[in-house]
């Protein structure tokens, strides 16, 4: 069986990301394999396909919707319909990467805390000074990341990592990948936890 770390790419805005995001590790840990999470904006992606986002879309945004919720039940995760949906995580996600290169189990802590914050309490992530408060209640120095925060270092390191995701064929989120297989969206999961226990199908 292999080892190599599971790949874990998403937005910060994404209902289907957060969903993968409460079982990831776990999945991961009991077949023993790391994962290595991947923030990335789904902006970035869409220039790229042409797509939209979910919401605007008329019947799909209202299916989509009932679809989060009901996802969420079905995995038995809670799930709160944020107020302000969809919206920009580029704060949010550079903070990832910030808080990645200083120490990885603050920045994973700080990238479930992050979710958990729009998904469940409604808090505006899009706001640097509310991402900047997840990252010290994860442990950081809330002043150096938010100094950090416009610097071009971090810009360009979040712009990397969207071209990445697009050379891996991402083009919507959540995308797996586990030896080389992408797997897309939070319904593939049983599909994961298969290839996983099987070495592939």
């Amino acid at each position: 069986m292999s080892t190599e770390p599971i790949e874990f790419w998403f937005d910060f805005t994404s209902p289907y990301s957060y969903l993968i995001a409460e079982k990831i590790d776990d999945l991961g840990a009991r077949h023993g394999r790391k994962v290595k999470w991947h923030p990335i904006l789904l902006g970035a992606l869409f220039k790229t396909t042409g797509t939209v986002p979910l919401i605007p879309v008329p019947l799909k945004g209202e299916y989509s919707v009932r679809d989060f919720a009901r996802s969420a039940r079905f995995l038995n995760i809670a799930y709160r319909q944020p107020t302000k949906f969809p919206l920009a995580t580029i704060a949010a996600a550079r903070a990832y990467y910030w808080l990645h290169d200083r120490d990885c189990a603050m920045a994973r802590a700080y990238a479930k805390a992050t979710f958990r914050a729009y998904f469940l309490d409604d808090r505006d992530i899009s706001d640097a000074a509310v991402v900047v408060d997840l990252a010290k209640a994860a442990g950081a120095n809330g002043e150096e990341l938010a100094a950090a925060l416009g610097a071009q270092e971090l810009k360009d390191r979040l712009k990397k990592e969207c071209e990445a995701a697009i050379a891996t064929g991402m083009f919507g989120a959540p995308y797996v990948i586990i030896d080389g297989e992408p797997f897309w969206g939070a319904d593939r999961l049983p599909q994961i936890e298969k290839w996983l226990e099987t070495g592939g199908f």
